[in-house]
């Protein structure tokens, strides 16, 4: 039987329990890792340490192959080493619509200077309005040409388009801001 977090509300617990069971709801928590194909993961621990503040942390032993797992911000990145190069990306170009992982940034501007520093070349663009709100993006290669985004997309509200009621937001992690309107809070 799965652990059950207590806390003053039981019910809610008691209800989410019974969702969860009849199969209305997975139980997932939050995004654990990512794992990254590497050339060299020396060189890729470096970057990710160095350029966005990760810290490198032990793997479990009965992982037999080249890797490193590294840890911070409330993510995982697992490095694990190519053994075949075609896996890796071989289109360097930044392109907002193409594949990314982005995080969330408090500070645009001290981060893009770190990244200037590093002699990383990214691409700065806004996106957005007043009505819907304003998003600064610093678009990047990681050193196997894995594109990265750092945004402050925190300044767009999340607008469920549906049961707000399946929207978990975990109470003790940063989260964007949600728009609950009347709609949305009686669909639920």
């Amino acid at each position: 039987m799965a652990h059950k977090k207590e806390n003053n509300n039981n019910n809610d617990d008691d209800h989410t329990q019974k969702r969860v069971e009849n199969g209305d709801e997975l139980p997932l928590m939050s995004l654990n890792h990512i794992s990254r194909v590497c050339k060299s993961v020396n060189d890729s621990v470096e970057f990710y340490t160095k350029a966005l503040g990760f810290v490198l942390i032990e793997r479990p032993k009965a992982l037999d192959f080249d890797g490193a797992w590294l840890f911070n911000y409330g993510i995982g990145i697992h490095l694990v080493q190519s053994k075949d190069e075609d896996k890796l990306p071989n289109n360097h170009e930044l392109d907002p619509m193409d594949n990314h992982i982005s995080f969330q940034c408090e500070d645009m501007e001290a981060l893009e200077r770190k990244l200037k520093e590093r002699g990383i070349k990214c691409m700065k663009r806004t996106v957005g309005g007043k009505e819907d709100g304003e998003i600064d993006q610093l678009f990047f290669n990681d050193p196997d040409g894995f594109m990265i985004e750092i945004c402050n997309c925190e300044n767009v509200k999340l607008k469920p388009m549906g049961s707000i009621g399946r929207l978990k937001l975990p109470l003790d992690k940063h989260n964007p801001p949600v728009e609950l309107d009347s709609n949305a809070a009686k669909a639920s």
